[in-house]
């Protein structure tokens, strides 16, 4: 397990789930989360999530969620516990959304110290197309400030096909330092197909769910990734 963990890091990292910003006020949500990373020359690596969320206002939305590392859903110990704010800046004034998204990663392993991420989260709609951009800095809090914030992104392009059913891409990579990338055989890029949808249970309830599978490279390794998302919101 020591050397599974040693190299996750190198693999991909926690929460690669699209960030989007509704106004859920009052709505309290379960969260359950599961993505694998496998690599042709590394052992799969396994995260499941679990969390628990509220709209505190029509504006801001809260988080906090543990997630586990392990090489089965069986054979995993606490990673870290996730603190995730969401603020929205627009609410329909413009044609877009525009949301300030931040989270606070406190590692199980005090050598990893505490991350803070932070960026803007972006969505419009195009008839019934949806589509999301984000881009986060990621460092580590108790690092120096000479030391450079690293530069991710998200987007994806979403088909609203049915009412409980929709259909999409999804893109996620690594590029580095946000002020000088690595070199393009470092970064990481992936992409795949995406299903999302919503059921209605009753009254204020629904279970929400996204599927997710991602090929392409993990901090210059091929491999692919499979995302699982299911929340229910009352």
């Amino acid at each position: 397990m020591a050397s599974l963990l040693s190299c996750s890091t190198a693999l991909a990292d926690p929460s690669y789930y699209l960030v989007t910003v509704y106004d859920n006020e009052g709505e309290t949500t379960l969260d359950f989360r599961y993505w694998t990373v496998e690599s042709k020359r590394r052992r799969q690596i396994v995260w499941p999530e679990v969390g628990v969320g509220y709209g505190v206002t029509s504006r801001w939305y809260t988080e906090v969620f543990a997630s586990a590392i392990g090489s089965d859903f069986w054979q995993t110990r606490v990673e870290a516990l996730h603190w995730q704010n969401d603020y929205m800046l627009t609410q329909g004034q413009y044609p877009f959304d525009l949301a300030l998204h931040s989270k606070l990663m406190f590692n199980h392993d005090a050598a990893d110290g505490t991350m803070l991420q932070w960026g803007p989260v972006l969505q419009t709609e195009v008839g019934r197309l949806q589509l999301n951009g984000n881009v986060f800095f990621e460092r580590t809090v108790r690092a120096a400030s000479a030391v450079p914030s690293d530069m991710k992104y998200q987007w994806q392009a979403k088909y609203h096909w049915r009412p409980g059913l929709h259909v999409g891409l999804q893109g996620f990579g690594e590029l580095g330092p946000w002020d000088q990338w690595l070199p393009a055989a470092r970064q990481s890029h992936r992409v795949g197909p995406v299903l999302t949808g919503s059921l209605s249970l009753g009254h204020k309830e629904s279970l929400r769910y996204s599927v997710a599978y991602l090929v392409g490279k993990s901090y210059g390794q091929q491999g692919q990734m499979l995302s699982v998302r299911l929340q229910y919101a009352f």
